[in-house]
């Protein structure tokens, strides 16, 4: 999904300063009921409603949003052209968001189509004829609010039963209750049950659940209760966005009527407020557990009107059974941080190996332990053995009695079509700068790589990441764990089945395969390989059923010998692009692997670094820096002086981005052995770690953390990964403190009420529903690390149980791999050396 987080990077998710959340003092009211708040949401006790905070509607955020006793319960509220829109549907520009303070009104301008949408090319489905622009209004009525949709002129008689106003319901908290439509009454499915009909396009689309001028959503659980009427127009629908497409929301829906423009859509919804409702506390640990050694902070999340401050206990299991307590005091105070008010239980003191658990009133922790092998075991170890294989393209995966997919992608990859824009963001231009005309079958590349997790296309910078962790993470911990074998001849992985050989040196190998191969066939580094329809796009499962592993020829000479007719072009394609950054990124990966290959796979070791040297000589670029890594891994590689004069030339440079270099170029000090250069660049890096210790105050979990739209997950991971190199070249400066924080938050110690692991099947509590490529049967696979805890923009955190959700569950390969693995066998080594 790496194209919704360029989206997101671009700016359209900015994060509004954290400072400006800890208070939310109501604007003054003449009436009771809800209010605006100074965050610029309604407000009525346990109930919120948000309107255009967050516009990511493919991610089910944006438009009206409800939050409802510490539960998200709808959102999307918007115009739609389609009953239950999917992730590639028409999606309108979003204007600024106006608040009328003395009427507590909230406003915002949206418009169809959104050019900026459809020229980048995320959204294929394009309508020329359909321009017109509305005020979605949001306004308190006493507990209940109105959303009001004003458009600028009628619809075009044409789209007349098309345009209609929708709102989504989270389908997690749903399954199994109740709902009423006027006289219908049921319960909504576990599985979408709907008929699909045929519209007057021929597009087939669901026939309503039920349908009302008023819908009760689950009107037997207080905290769930939602009541939307409609004051205009014809019934309320209501709808399941599973009959569709898998990911989808049950949906409420108004169509727009001829001639409507002022008040076109005019509902009132009522969210049950529960009185006196306050969130539990919530107390947040590693789920894994804590070396004796290791600072031990449990954070307690409590609800912004909690003003009590109980006693916090660390409790003992004892072995023959039943609870010792160990440590009780009253917890620090921290602050406050989003929505909620924050205190710290220190119990760095105990020491004593054991497993544990910490209460605070009626909440209590899972058990974690304290030991000395608390990162040795069961830790990195699922990453290796379980996450890495599953994720091997161009092999049939075993484990045991399951198959985790069977051999796939051996028709890898056709050239594609130039001056063409794929839905997932790769773009080929007018020329394939290579050889290989469009649709030519481009050799070599039907071996090594991992599918990109959710995905099953393959981004060389994903590969690049993980060949480049999986190297250092190598020769730091010289890590000679084997539990599988890897065939790379008959093209099969065998899980929990060693064969004698490191597993990580055979993934590094794997990596190189696709890296090299691509190189050696094209001159040049490959820029993606992905399915080309975006029905094999989106396929959930097996990835052997994505195409038929032969070759597709254009003259139709190769014939599918069970169907006994022309195999179709169902290849992926392959795309290129000219961009330096990228190809001295990759460069980089090969230029460290050669050192690990050497001795195992000598051929490929010699390959590796003949590319990463023709690259750098071959290469020209005015932006200096991105050779940097690349001359510290060719350093270390080749003890050429070359490279360290390379650096030392340009130490300025090297010390003015010492945020981003610092921690490769303190890997290479020794090796440039220049007295100055090495005191410029140690001088540098006291100024990064300065500036650590002030971010890391900003929030309870000690680490850089501004929560976004995104999990940041990833993101903190990727900050721990390189603490550890700081701290060990630069041990007079960096403790190890932000790298242990960091593996804390990742294994549970982080913001909102649900403090799963983001790494599947890794301690206590973990995301055991997560997004896979399995996601559609609830699952998950061993060792993924997850996106973890979003922002529900202004101030809520969120992690549900829901497979569906990239933003929050999402596995990647790079550094939502290697880095982790890297991380918890860094903790093993520092925490044990001490």
């Amino acid at each position: 999904m790496s194209i919704k987080f360029s989206l997101i990077a671009a700016g359209m998710l900015c994060f509004a300063g954290i400072n400006n959340l800890q208070a939310q003092t109501k604007t003054a009211s003449p009436k009771p009921g809800m209010v605006l708040n100074n965050l610029e949401y309604l407000e009525y006790g346990s109930v919120n409603v948000m309107l255009a905070h967050d516009f990511y509607p493919e991610g089910h955020q944006g438009g009206v949003g409800i939050i409802q006793n510490g539960l998200r319960t709808a959102t999307n509220g918007d115009l739609r052209l389609e009953p239950t829109p999917g992730q590639w549907s028409p999606i309108p520009k979003v204007g600024k968001r106006v608040i009328n303070k003395a009427t507590h009104e909230i406003s915002v301008r949206m418009e169809y189509p959104n050019p900026e949408i459809n020229r980048k090319g995320f959204n294929p489905i394009i309508y020329p004829d359909l321009n017109f622009a509305y005020n979605i209004r949001v306004l308190p009525v006493g507990k209940a609010f109105k959303i009001i949709v004003d458009l600028d002129k009628p619809l075009p008689d044409a789209w007349i039963g098309k345009v209609g106003f929708n709102i989504e319901l989270f389908p997690g908290i749903l399954f199994g209750k109740s709902f009423y439509a006027d006289e219908q009454f049921g319960i909504f499915p576990l599985q979408s049950n709907s008929q699909m009909v045929a519209d007057k396009e021929n597009e087939y689309q669901t026939i309503p659940i039920a349908a009302g001028k008023k819908i009760t959503v689950a009107p037997e659980l207080p905290e769930q209760r939602l009541v939307i009427e409609n004051l205009k127009g014809d019934k309320l629908q209501l709808l399941d966005g599973r009959s569709k497409h898998n990911n989808g929301w049950f949906v409420v829906r108004s169509l727009i009527a001829k001639g409507a423009a002022k008040g076109a859509i005019e509902w009132l919804v009522t969210p049950n407020a529960i009185p006196g409702w306050r969130s539990a506390p919530v107390v947040q640990v590693s789920q894994v557990g804590y070396h004796p050694s290791q600072q031990k902070i449990a954070v307690i999340e409590l609800d912004k009107h909690d003003k009590q401050k109980l006693p916090a206990t660390l409790y003992r299991v004892k072995e023959t059974g039943g609870l010792e307590a160990v440590l009780k005091q009253t917890p620090a105070d921290w602050g406050n941080f989003l929505r909620y008010h924050y205190l710290h239980f220190d119990f760095s003191s105990v020491k004593k190996p054991g497993m544990y658990i910490v209460k605070y009133g009626n909440s209590q922790t899972e058990t974690f332990q304290i030991s000395d092998k608390v990162f040795s075991n069961d830790v990195w170890q699922p990453t290796l053995e379980y996450f890495l294989p599953a994720q091997m393209c161009h092999m049939r995966v075993n484990d045991k009695y399951r198959v985790w997919h069977g051999l796939c992608h051996m028709d890898d990859a056709r050239m594609a079509p130039i001056d063409s824009n794929h839905f997932d963001g790769y773009i080929q231009g007018h020329s394939t700068l290579t050889k290989f005309k469009p649709g030519d079958n481009v050799p070599y590349l039907n071996r090594g790589a991992w599918h990109d997790a959710g995905d099953f296309d393959i981004r060389v910078e994903s590969q690049a990441e993980t060949v480049h962790g999986l190297t250092l993470a190598y020769e730091a911990f010289d890590v000679k764990y084997d539990n599988t074998t890897i065939d790379q001849q008959n093209h099969i992985v065998e899980i929990q089945q060693p064969d004698g050989k490191p597993d990580m040196l055979q993934q590094i190998e794997h990596g190189l395969l696709t890296i090299t191969g691509g190189y050696q066939a094209m001159g040049r580094f490959y820029r993606g390989i992905i399915e080309p329809t975006l029905r094999q796009y989106v396929l959930l499962g097996d990835a052997a059923n994505l195409t038929d592993n032969l070759p597709y020829k254009t003259d139709g000479s190769t014939i599918d010998p069970i169907l006994n007719k022309p195999a179709p072009p169902d290849d992926r394609w392959l795309f290129t692009e000219e961009n330096t950054g990228r190809t001295l990124h990759t460069a980089v990966a090969l230029a460290a692997a050669s050192r690990v290959m050497k001795g195992y796979n000598d051929t490929l070791s010699k390959q590796c670094l003949q590319i990463a040297t023709e690259v750098w000589n071959k290469t020209e670029d005015k932006n200096i820096g991105r050779f940097v890594p690349l001359a510290v891994e060719l350093l270390i590689t080749t003890d050429d002086k070359k490279y360290a004069d390379f650096l030392v030339k340009n130490q300025a440079l090297i010390v003015q981005q010492i945020q981003n270099t610092g921690w490769m170029v303190g890997r290479a000090l020794k090796a440039v052995n220049n007295a100055a250069f090495t005191e410029a660049v140690t001088t540098a890096v006291k100024g990064v770690y300065s500036d650590i210790q002030k971010q890391g105050l900003k929030t309870p979990y000690g680490v850089p953390y501004e929560p976004n739209i995104w999990g940041a997950g990833w993101g903190i991971q990727n900050f721990g990964y390189k603490q550890y190199f700081l701290c060990a070249k630069f041990p007079q400066i960096f403790s190890d403190k932000y790298m242990l924080n960091s593996i804390n938050f990742i294994l549970g110690c982080h913001p909102g009420s649900n403090t799963s692991s983001f790494v599947s099947g890794v301690g206590a509590k973990s995301m055991t529903t997560a997004y896979g490529a399995n996601r559609a049967d609830w699952s998950y696979i061993p060792g993924g690390s997850a996106s973890g805890t979003a922002l529900i923009r202004p101030d809520f955190p969120e992690l549900l149980k829901w497979p569906y959700l990239w933003q929050q569950g999402e596995y990647v390969l790079g550094g939502g791999t290697s880095d982790y693995l890297f991380l918890v066998l860094a903790a093993d080594r520092l925490l044990n050396k001490k």
